[in-house]
This record gives structure tokens, C-alpha cells and sequence, in this order.
């Protein structure tokens, strides 16, 4: 009763149990790493840059204390996906009724395409700083970065691990170097980490700081990503993988802190200190950077800029994967799923400067954080709930003060983001009298908090749980096994040197009694045009060709019927096997994959989920 794993093309493929020592810890590095991205995308700049030029160095503790309830929920999420072997999406699956396993999904999807429409902005006004690009061209340059995701996933998990710790290597190198350049006050940023009594606009941007440094989506991310590390699942293994995966998790969220305390830092130098105290735009704060400091500081700015947008957009594809896998149990492919959520975060984009200019596109940052405000709940109440199951965590549920302290966390987020969304309403109530915000958002609000409620109060008193779904069902028994008589057999041809083995294997299936049907589809524009009317030198030349194959297995002692199809390669090849009531169909596959596949297609793929008959592949 297996649940399909998560992320299945790189589950356990990362072996620990060879190493020892120092080398055995660096075996377990890497998803956190990953993780730690979120927690310094182009969202988190515009609240650092808004608190630093704002309060100086007063928000440094709301930092120190938002990295640490970041710490502490993410290293449940490492502790679920070790012990249970799922991510939260499929322990979530299992926990809760069916019916609310859809509204999560949209949930935590509109969670991932807000976190990708501030990867976007961050992006194309990054590219816009170093390289004078329009905005509206940095958008659409983004939507490229897909081959990039398709080409990392086929390099496997160490080499996707290794691009996106250079790209924070990038980040902290780049910031590291414009604290020597500003000089700040190290008495001053000492005594940022005293807490202090908050209120109006220094409370409203702290609320923005500690809902934009733990994503929703990184909860979902890092419970699967432990997945690929290959342990032994004794207790003592098990205890292993937990301790190393929290040593990750601490130094890859301490260097996230690093990055965002050091944005803070940077805005409170640069801009606090020389009267500056309403930057809250991005561009805002590079300008400024040139006036004061020259060309190197907003150049590095600029650059780093880039390399958050680049590595948090990787990580937001491989979160929507997980996302739609767990709740809802369907698999699409990588680079298709990220093309949907990359499109879905650029028409907002493009409509904002379209209709609004570049100026609005701040505001579309904001807005972007409210939205993953909204999903928190979701993912951080389930998650304590599922850590604290001692019937499923047996020895590994958490222990009662973890457990309290966990709780407190997730009141102080939802407490403030909820207060952080009812200011927001407000402030739309106050500033339009729009029908839509009657009749759309305040009816949503509600939903989703009586969602909400729903969520927390259900494993309390919900005294059975769903058995997981096994997406492929129970193992049936064989039978008696007889032989099959293939009588009408489909033979796909493309007169290449792999035509060879393709009809050897057919013939084997069928012996000398059966009828073959030899099938080739023309390709040219003038066959997907004119059809079967087409009579171009290439049709011509494709039929002689099935003559020869047809006269080849005649002299053989074989029976073959040519059969011509026209355009769209898998639709032709369907249609010719249903026409004639083919029993099976053999085709052979060139072993092309990735960026090819979208060159030249998945003819393969595609003929199978079109026909009902069984489908022989020959390599």
C-alpha cells in the first residue's frame, strides 16, 4: 500500500550510508539550501529596504526572531518527510477529508504564483538596473528560465543543489561587499537586536517582514526534499537523518538571515542615516546607492538581485510540483507546470505596467506578500498537527515543549497576517467604494478563515482519519498465463537504421500468421496541409519506400499492408490503428529526452494515451 513518493525522478538518489565522518553531514546538505532561497526573494527586499530606510537599525530583532520561527518550522518539515518518507501535501491528503484537499491545492498553488510574480518583478528589475532593459522585456525574457529548470532537473539533485547554492553564494558575496562599501555602525546594529515595543508603521512593517520570511510553499519543498537522501530507516537512522538535516537547516537559514539582516543593514546606512526615509521601491534604493557610494555598490545590488529571482524560481517549480502530486494526485510534466505557473504570474505583470505603469509594479510586490500571508495558515496548522500524531510519528513526535512552542509560533503568523489582510481590506474599503470588494473579496476573506478554522479544529475531534490514497491499487493475482495471437499487428516505420529492430520485435509477437500493418506519417507543410491530396516528392518518395518494406517481408513469407498517415505524427498513427482494429502496435524510440523532447516531441508518449490497445516500445 505504497503512496507514489514525491518527486519521484530524484527520490533517495543521493546515497549517505558510503560516507563517514564529515563526508557522511555533507551527504545530507543541500535541501535546505534550496529551501533558504525563499527567504530572500525580491519580496523580502522591498520590506528590509522599507524597514531599514524607515526605523534604521530597529527592526534587526523582528529579522533574528522571524529566522528563528523559520527555523523551527522548517526543520518539522524535514522531520515529517524523514519519519513519514511524504511531504506535507500527501500527509496533508491523508489526514483530511477528500473535499478539502482541493481548496488546499488552489490555496497553496495562488501562494506559489504570487511567490513567482515577485520573482519576476525582482528579476526584470534587476535586468533593468544592470542592463537599461525595459521592464516589460524582463518579464518576458523570464518565462525562458523553463529550459533552465528542464535542463537542472535532467543534471540531477546534486547539480541543481550546486546552481542554487552559487546563486546565494552570489547574493552573500555581493551584500558582504557593500557592507565594506556603506560602513555601517556596529554599536547601532548591536542595539537593532533589542526588542522593542512597536507600533503604527513600524508595526506594519514588521507584520510584512515576518510574513514574507516563512513561504507556505518552503514547508511543502523541504518535507519532500529530504526525500532524496538514502538512509537506513532504523531508529537510529532515522535519529541521524533528523540531527544532520537540522545542522542544514540552521547554517542555510542563518545565511538567509545574513542576506536579509544585511539588506536592512544596508538601507539603514545608506539611506536612514543620510535623510532618506521613505524608500520603500527597489529602483528607489538602487538610484540612491548610485548617488551616494558610485557605480560598484548598485551594480552588486543589481546582480544580486538577479541571482534570488533565478534560484527562488527553480524552487517555486519543484514546491507547485509537490503541491499538485499530494493533494490532488496528478502528475503533469515539469516544464509544463512551471510554463502554467510562470504565464499565470506574468499576465498580472504585464496587465500592471500596461495599465498602470512601471511605477505600480512596487505596489504588485506588496500585494504579492498579502496573498502568501492569506496560505500560511494552511500549510504551518496541519504541519504541527501531523508532527505531533504519535500514532504515525511513533518516537519521533515532537515533545511537548517543541509542540507549545510551535503552536505560539503559528498563532504570532496567522495573528498578524490576519491582521496584516483585515488592514489591507480596510484600506481598499476606504480608498473605493468598488462592488467587488463586497461581492469577490469579503466573501472570500471569510471563507477562507472559516477554512482556516476548519483546518485547525478537525484533527482534535475528526475520530477517524482517511487511509491514504494508493494512487496504482493493490496487487491482483496473475492467473493462469496464456499465450496471446496477435493477428492484426501495427508496425510504426520511419526508415532509419532503428526500422530494423522495430519489425524484428513485431514479427516475433506475431509469427507468420499474422497481418502487418507497416505505418509512416509524412511530416512536410505541404502533407499537414493537403492531406492525403498531397503529392509532394517527399509522399511519394515514403511510399516506395513502405512498397519495398511490404515486397522485403512478402519474400520473408510475411503479409504487410502499407499504410500512409498524414500531419500531426501521434494523432496519424492513432487514427490508421483504430481505423483498421490493430491488436497491438509496435514502435521503436529514438532515447531522446529533455530540451529534444520539446524540439521534436513525444510522439511515444502521446500515441499511447491515444489508443486502448497494448503499445510495444523497441529501443
Amino acid at each position: 500500500m505504497a503512496e507514489k513518493q514525491s518527486l519521484s525522478e530524484v527520490h533517495q538518489s543521493v546515497a549517505t550510508n558510503q560516507r563517514k565522518g564529515w563526508r557522511r553531514i555533507l551527504a545530507f546538505l543541500g535541501p535546505a539550501y534550496l529551501v533558504s532561497v525563499g527567504y530572500m526573494d525580491p519580496g523580502n527586499w522591498a520590506t528590509d529596504i522599507a524597514g531599514g530606510s524607515k526605523f534604521g537599525y530597529q527592526l534587526i530583532w523582528v529579522l533574528l526572531m522571524s529566522n528563528l520561527i523559520a527555523l523551527l518550522l522548517q526543520s518539522l518539515s524535514a522531520r515529517l518527510g524523514i519519519v513519514r518518507g511524504l511531504d506535507l501535501a500527501q500527509a496533508s491528503r491523508n489526514t483530511y477529508p477528500k473535499w478539502v484537499n482541493f481548496p488546499l491545492f488552489v490555496l497553496a498553488q495562488t501562494a506559489i504564483i504570487a511567490c513567482d510574480l515577485a520573482e519576476i518583478i525582482g528579476m526584470a528589475i534587476g535586468l533593468n538596473l544592470l542592463f537599461g532593459l525595459p521592464l516589460i522585456w524582463g518579464i518576458s525574457i523570464t518565462i525562458f528560465d523553463t529550459v533552465l529548470l528542464l535542463f537542472l532537473l535532467n543534471k540531477g539533485m546534486r547539480k541543481m543543489e550546486a546552481f542554487i547554492v552559487s546563486m546565494v553564494f552570489i547574493v552573500g558575496l555581493s551584500f558582504l561587499v557593500e557592507m565594506f562599501i556603506v560602513e555601517p555602525s556596529l554599536k547601532e546594529i548591536a542595539k537593532g537586536f533589542e526588542p522593542s515595543m512597536l507600533s503604527g508603521e513600524a508595526l506594519y512593517i514588521a507584520i510584512g517582514i515576518i510574513g514574507a520570511t516563512v513561504m507556505p510553499h518552503n514547508l511543502y519543498l523541504h518535507s519532500s526534499l529530504v526525500q532524496t537522501r538514502k538512509f537506513e530507516r532504523d531508529s537510529k537512522g532515522i535519529k541521524e537523518a533528523i540531527k544532520f538535516n537540522f545542522i542544514d537547516t540552521a547554517v542555510a537559514l542563518n545565511l538567509a538571515f545574513f542576506v536579509n539582516a544585511a539588506i536592512l543593514i544596508l538601507a539603514a546606512a545608506a539611506f536612514y542615516k543620510n535623510g532618506f526615509h521613505e524608500v520603500a521601491e527597489i529602483q528607489d534604493a538602487h538610484e540612491l546607492l548610485t548617488n551616494i557610494f558610485g557605480n560598484v555598490a548598485p551594480a552588486l545590488f543589481a546582480i544580486a538581485l538577479i541571482a534570488a529571482g533565478q534560484s527562488s524560481t527553480v524552487t517555486g517549480t519543484l514546491a507547485g510540483q509537490i503541491v499538485m502530486e499530494g493533494h490532488l494526485n496528478l502528475r503533469i510534466q515539469p516544464w509544463l507546470r512551471r510554463l502554467i505557473t510562470r504565464l499565470l504570474a506574468i499576465v498580472p505583470a504585464f496587465f500592471t505596467i500596461l495599465y498602470f505603469g512601471d511605477d505600480a509594479l512596487g505596489g504588485l510586490l506588496i500585494l504579492s506578500q498579502v496573498v502568501l500571508s492569506l496560505q500560511l495558515g494552511f500549510a504551518v496548522i496541519p504541519l504541527i498537527h501531523l508532527n505531533s500524531d504519535k500514532k504515525e510519528m511513533k518516537e519521533f513526535a515532537i515533545k511537548p515543549w517543541v509542540k507549545i512552542l510551535a503552536w505560539l509560533s503559528a498563532a504570532v503568523i496567522v495573528a498578524l497576517n490576519i491582521k496584516l489582510v483585515i488592514e489591507e481590506i480596510d484600506g481598499w474599503m476606504a480608498s473605493s467604494d468598488a462592488w467587488y470588494i463586497y461581492v469577490i473579496v469579503l466573501p472570500v476573506a471569510v471563507l477562507v478563515a472559516l477554512l482556516l478554522a476548519y483546518i485547525f479544529i478537525y484533527p482534535f475531534v475528526g475520530k477517524k482519519q482517511r487511509i491514504g490514497n494508493v494512487p496504482h491499487g493493490d496487487a491482483l493475482a496473475i492467473g493462469n498465463v496464456e499465450k496471446i495471437n496477435y493477428e492484426r499487428i501495427g508496425i510504426t516505420v520511419d526508415f532509419s537504421e532503428n526500422d530494423r529492430k522495430t519489425i524484428r520485435h513485431a514479427l516475433i509477437q506475431g509469427g507468420k500468421d499474422a497481418h502487418y500493418y507497416l505505418i509512416h506519417v509524412v511530416e512536410t507543410a505541404a502533407a499537414r496541409y493537403h492531406g492525403k491530396t498531397a503529392m509532394d516528392h517527399e509522399t511519394q518518395s515514403d511510399i516506395d519506400n513502405l512498397k519495398k518494406y511490404q515486397e522485403n517481408l512478402a519474400e520473408l513469407g510475411y503479409q504487410a499492408t502499407p499504410h500512409i498517415g498524414f500531419g500531426g505524427t501521434a494523432k496519424a498513427i492513432a487514427d490508421i490503428s483504430n481505423s483498421n482494429e490493430l491488436e497491438l502496435l509496435v514502435m521503436g524510440a529514438h532515447g531522446h529526452k529533455g530540451l529534444k523532447d520539446l524540439i521534436f516531441g513525444t510522439t511515444v508518449d502521446s500515441v499511447r494515451h491515444k489508443v486502448d490497445i497494448p503499445v510495444l516500445i523497441v529501443r
